[in-house]
């Protein structure tokens, strides 16, 4: 749709490379639960179990953090060409601002589940408050 709006070569752009960073990601989070789940297979009395488990639980964390901020954006990047883009493809910007904004909460989720507390999870929610934010935008 950016390709179609005055001034949109950049959007498009962007947009493309948030697209490739979001594959990459995918096949990423594929596997990222993996070595929790080898963490929490260690014996309780294990004294490297408790360790593990946070470590990997932080890890596993990184690449939802990450699709959660490519969420935030796209649905950022939609709203606006939602609002000022060719509004014959106006649909096309909303969807693409409700789908983002779907990612960016899920993922977000999925970092809630897996370290409960802290800075990551505050910074996935305030990503969750800007997709949702945005999404709210495009529709009105």
């Amino acid at each position: 749709m950016a390709a179609f709006t005055p001034d949109g070569a950049e959007t498009a752009e962007r947009a493309r490379e948030l697209r490739a960073r979001a594959l990459e990601l995918a096949e990423v989070e594929l596997h990222a639960y993996e070595p929790v789940l080898e963490a929490l297979r260690l014996p309780g009395d294990d004294p490297e179990r408790a360790g593990r488990v946070r470590d990997a639980r932080d890890a596993a964390s990184q690449s939802p953090l990450e699709i959660a901020r490519v969420g935030a954006e796209l649905a950022e990047l939609s709203c606006d060409l939602a609002r000022t883009g060719n509004q014959n493809l106006a649909g096309d910007a909303i969807a693409g601002a409700v789908l983002a904004e779907a990612s960016a909460q899920a993922a977000a989720r999925l970092v809630a589940i897996n370290l409960t507390e802290g800075p990551v999870v505050g910074e996935a929610a305030e990503l969750t408050r800007r997709a949702a934010a945005a999404r709210e935008t495009a529709l009105s």
